[in-house]
């Protein structure tokens, strides 16, 4: 009885999940890194802005979308299962980004620091996160 108070306990709860939330993000981000042409951190580290502002879109929907996630979910498990599929479709809304763009390679003009292309990119993430919250039930 004890342990079990202690696993449903609110700051045991809130810490799991947060705990579980940041593994995710980071895996996304090493995923993210793999999908995209250019390397994410070393062009920030440069002082590519249009890399900082895509990536921050990326790191801002993938949080939005696990947050609905989480509170949609009362186990994590179920949480989890959610929050990969909303990041799945994450992804796949990048690539169609892609392929909806076919005057210009999205990661070719980030790369090369096009903040135009960095806005819009994430403009699109998080508008499209929280579509794909929204639909999480």
């Amino acid at each position: 009885m004890l342990l079990s108070s202690f696993w449903s306990h609110p700051l045991v709860e809130t810490t799991g999940y947060f705990s579980v939330t940041v593994l995710c993000l980071v895996l996304s981000m090493v995923i993210f890194e793999v999908v995209t042409k250019y390397k994410n951190w070393e062009e920030i580290k440069n002082g590519n802005v249009a890399v900082a502002l895509a990536t921050g879109g990326k790191i801002f929907g993938v949080a939005n979308i696990f947050r609905h996630s989480i509170q949609q979910h009362s186990s994590l498990p179920e949480m989890l299962a959610w929050g990969g599929f909303g990041f799945f479709l994450l992804i796949m809304a990048y690539w169609l980004f892609e392929f909806l763009t076919p005057r210009f390679n999205v990661d070719e003009e980030i790369g090369n620091g096009n903040r135009a292309v960095g806005l819009i990119s994430l403009i699109i993430s998080v508008g499209l996160s929280y579509v794909i919250a929204a639909s999480i039930t």
